[in-house]
């Protein structure tokens, strides 16, 4: 028996491969992935594809020149972004990459984003600007004019701010009769400006009450984020939307909100708002004052005018004797009715010559007799004429006659009295000509003789 050392030796067996499956594999490279990168990054590039779901998530794609990666940003962390992303504007977005299971691809989950190069706030004011400029809201021709002498001022801002003191102070310092509307909001903060909105329309939609003449709508100065209410859109349209003239009033001289561009006045601060929303008691009443000057010199002018004139008019030679003109018309009315009386008889007499000379005319022709001769040559000619009429009428009638019988002849329904019938079309009256005239199932009215008709309807044709 030989030695197991001296055995030929043998082969080891192969282990056998692993399978795994598609789910398998994508767990082993999410783990990978997850074990490998860092919990968040941050990445730089150029937007691409940028879509928004109807549930609020955005899907896009980050690229540079070599290379492209899918992202993701729910829609819990979009509302939280202040610009809106556009395709090719280039950002910087923190989040964390991870791989998406039933497509077996990685995707960066976006959690935050800011524009590159330039703030975020900034990006989105611009945006905005450029959106409601476009869409005419800041047009001069929608802009309201401030009353001259507002009475009734809504102030819009905040109860605890020093706006409010600002512009009360401003107002009743220039134009103390102002009655003064205060209507407390937030001026920052998440929600103020959804609540500054409601507050301009609210006002205007109770105004029939209030009977405002112009809002002031404002704050102090602060920073780009403690402004921001007033770039929102839902308070431009709102200010926009005012049938009530909106004065503008936020933060300092340097400070531009989307509100001051559309409002129809822009104040630089609070207190340049009461300055721009009333006048000056004290230029109104010397505006008064000289108005009440020139008013008294003009009438004292226009009194002694009307004093010359009455003097002028007093030294006329009809005022210093009126009886004058009296008595004158008294006489040439007695002129005149004498010679009316002399007229008077001078024409009876005339007359009276004239109706005698007639009269013995008459009788010098014995009318009687005239009158019995015309009356013999009336009943000749009443005679002539009525057998001239006679004649005529009898030729008329004879013409008429003849003419007749010509169109009777020619009446298409003389021939029904010789057996011939005429075919209609029931409902249109139509003649029926040839059976394209009719179709199966019409019905048809026969006309005969003397005016008898016979309806039916066609079974074939």
């Amino acid at each position: 028996m030989k030695d197991s050392l001296f055995d030929e030796p043998k082969e080891p067996s192969k282990p056998k491969a692993k399978i795994y499956t598609v789910s398998q594999i994508t767990s082993l490279i999410k783990v990978s992935l997850e074990g490998a990168l860092p919990g968040q990054v941050t990445i730089t590039g150029e937007i691409s594809g940028f879509k928004r779901h109807s549930s609020g998530h955005c899907y896009f794609d980050l690229k540079d020149e070599n290379a492209i990666i899918p992202c993701v940003m729910w829609g819990s962390d979009f509302t939280k972004v202040k610009f809106k992303p556009e395709n090719g504007l280039a950002i910087l977005t923190k989040g964390h990459i991870d791989v998406y299971p039933p497509q077996g691809k990685y995707q960066f989950y976006a959690e935050s984003m800011s524009p590159a190069g330039v703030g975020a706030l900034q990006l989105a004011f611009e945006q905005m600007r450029n959106r409601l400029e476009a869409e005419g809201l800041f047009s001069e021709e929608h802009k309201k004019p401030l009353p001259q002498y507002p009475l009734r001022i809504g102030i819009l801002t905040s109860e605890s701010g020093a706006a409010l003191h600002d512009i009360v102070d401003s107002i009743y310092n220039r134009w103390p009769v102002a009655k003064l509307l205060f209507y407390d909001v937030p001026v920052q903060g998440e929600g103020a400006a959804g609540k500054i909105a409601a507050a301009i329309k609210d006002v205007n939609k109770r105004n029939t009450t209030l009977k405002l003449d112009v809002i002031i709508v404002g704050r102090g100065g602060g920073s780009m984020e403690d402004l921001w209410a007033f770039n929102e859109e839902a308070v431009a349209r709102a200010i926009y939307n005012s049938k009530i003239p909106v004065i503008s009033a936020v933060g300092h001289e340097v400070d531009f909100t989307i509100a001051d561009f559309v409002a129809d006045a822009r104040a630089s601060t609070p207190t340049k708002a009461g300055m721009i929303a009333v006048p000056d008691i004290k230029e109104v009443l010397q505006q008064i004052d000289s108005a009440d000057k020139r008013i008294k010199a003009n009438a004292e002018s226009a009194i002694k005018l009307s004093a010359q004139r009455l003097k002028t008019i007093l030294a006329a030679a009809v005022f210093r004797n009126p009886l004058v003109i009296i008595q004158n018309r008294g006489q040439s009315l007695d002129d005149f009715e004498n010679n009316m009386a002399e007229s008077a008889k001078s024409f009876v007499a005339n007359i009276r010559k004239v109706l005698q000379r007639y009269f013995e005319m008459l009788l010098k022709i014995e009318p009687h007799r005239l009158i019995a001769d015309k009356k013999i040559a009336i009943n000749n000619y009443q005679n002539r004429l009525s057998q001239k009429t006679s004649g005529l009428l009898a030729f008329v009638k004879l013409q008429i006659e003849t003419q007749a019988g010509k169109l009777s002849a020619c009446s298409p329904k003389s021939i029904l009295n010789r057996g011939y019938s005429i075919a209609k079309q029931a409902i249109t009256g139509k003649v029926i000509t040839s059976p394209a005239d009719v179709n199966i199932g019409d019905s048809i009215i026969t006309e005969l003789a003397n005016e008898n008709i016979i309806e039916s309807k066609v079974t074939k044709k």
